[in-house]
């Protein structure tokens, strides 16, 4: 009895997160047809990277998630060397050298990274005791963790990636049980060397930054994808200019319409009430995993159901922020709306991983 109640609640939980996935995964497949102006070629491709992840999504789901446990630390390796193969042999898309070119397709291994960090950790700190948490000296090794993928990011050029993986990783360290005023003081720290880091930037960044404090400084140049981006939200008004019916988009004033500034496109053509019904459902998807992370009894999976929340989030938060003009111009997708293969792919491995530790609710370990 006690087992089918764990059944029970595993599959009630697995249906709301189905919901979710399925509600996003429409929303996504309507707003590339809006972005490519009906063009089903490309469109089909979208859906063919769908229905690969969620293959991908099943196989990995399928998986105990004490294997995954067990691999944590080698999924880290690979995606460290696939990062190294990256600077020396990496392809080379608008300015940047990001991509690793396999003949058959082409994959970013800094989306990889992302889902290795989090496991490679959630492996580390599900081995500590809570005495050992408080001894500074144990956070050595996640910090080395998360530094040494974050510099061969940076020298991509990609500050945007290395910076959310540097935020994930400190976020699952002060999730994890890292001192509170330590904490507090590194973080105090780390804003305060900002103005520094200044000078490290290239000229584009620079650009970026100077562009968010002033959006009418080069409106026609480095300035225009945020001033588009804002006039075509605010033409949406309240419920939209209607389904494929954008102008912003489909006269191609928005660049990047289909991939960074997805949100910008169908905010304009669902206007405010369309724009909050996205951020609802991934705020609804962020505390599912926040829920299955406090409801896990098993460390290794609270501290991965955390890490895959808060990537999540700081995804969610950063590019819809960025399209609105609340932060600088960062290249972050917008998950599962975004078009493209190797973040699709990211967070189709991240919802896997959380349904395999879900399941252990009512399985054996």
């Amino acid at each position: 009895m006690k087992i089918s109640k764990k059944k029970f609640y595993f599959v009630n939980t697995a249906k709301i997160l189905f919901c979710l996935l399925v509600l996003i995964l429409a929303i996504s497949i309507l707003g590339q047809i809006s972005a490519f102006n009906g063009n089903y070629v490309v469109i089909q491709k979208h859906v063919a990277r769908l229905f690969f992840g969620l293959v991908i999504m099943v196989i990995v789901a399928s998986v105990h998630i004490k294997t995954w446990e067990n691999f944590a630390y080698v999924f880290y390796l690979c995606a460290f060397i696939s990062l190294m193969i990256v600077e020396l042999l990496g392809v080379i898309k608008l300015g940047a050298q990001r991509w690793i070119d396999l003949y058959i397709f082409t994959f970013q291994p800094s989306e990889f990274m992302k889902i290795a960090l989090i496991l490679a950790l959630s492996r580390y700190y599900s081995s500590l005791t809570i005495e050992e948490l408080k001894n500074l000296k144990n956070h050595r090794f996640p910090l080395m963790l998360i530094m040494l993928p974050a510099i061969l990011i940076t020298k991509q050029p990609d500050l945007g990636t290395a910076l959310l993986l540097i935020s994930v990783g400190i976020g699952m360290m002060f999730l994890a049980g890292f001192p509170f005023k330590p904490f507090c003081y590194s973080v105090l720290g780390i804003i305060g060397l900002c103005p520094f880091g200044w000078y490290a930037l290239h000229d584009y960044q620079k650009n970026r930054i100077l562009n968010f404090l002033d959006s009418d400084r080069d409106p026609l140049g480095t300035g225009y994808h945020v001033l588009q981006s804002k006039i075509a939200i605010g033409s949406g008004h309240l419920f939209g200019k209607g389904l494929f019916q954008g102008t912003q988009s489909n006269l191609n004033f928005l660049p990047e319409k289909h991939t960074d500034f997805i949100f910008t496109t169908i905010a304009e053509e669902w206007g405010f009430v369309g724009a909050v019904f996205i951020i609802f459902l991934f705020v609804c998807l962020v505390m599912y995993f926040f829920q299955m992370g406090r409801e896990s009894k098993n460390k290794f999976s609270r501290h991965l159901s955390n890490g895959i929340a808060l990537l999540l989030f700081l995804h969610v938060f950063v590019n819809i922020s960025m399209v609105m003009g609340i932060l600088p111009v960062v290249g972050i997708p917008l998950p599962f709306l975004s078009y493209g293969g190797s973040s699709m792919i990211t967070f189709m491995i991240g919802i896997g991983l959380i349904v395999s530790a879900l399941s252990r609710i009512y399985r054996r370990y």
